[in-house]
């Protein structure tokens, strides 16, 4: 076998096992915070927030890993990254 199919092999592999975990972390339901929810976060996996005003509350979720390696995602509010004068 030559090494352009080895390497091409490789790289399908790679694809499919990236495009199986988005889809499995796609199916995952959200979860809403409230005062007092267990947080069992080994690995934080991604952040993200709504493009809210320049200033305030935005909602936000955080996708995680559990201590058995589930995917598991988190609905929150939080002030916007962009209040850096206020407090």
């Amino acid at each position: 076998m030559n090494t352009k199919a080895i390497y091409a092999a490789c790289l399908f592999a790679a694809l499919n096992i990236c495009t199986l975990s988005a889809r499995a972390e796609a199916d995952v339901p959200a979860k809403t915070y409230t005062y007092g929810t267990h947080l069992d976060i080994s690995k934080v996996v991604s952040l993200t927030q709504d493009a809210g005003p320049s200033c305030g509350i935005v909602n936000a979720r955080l996708t995680y890993l559990d201590s058995q390696s589930k995917t598991q995602v988190l609905d929150y509010r939080k002030f916007a990254d962009n209040c850096t004068t206020d407090n």
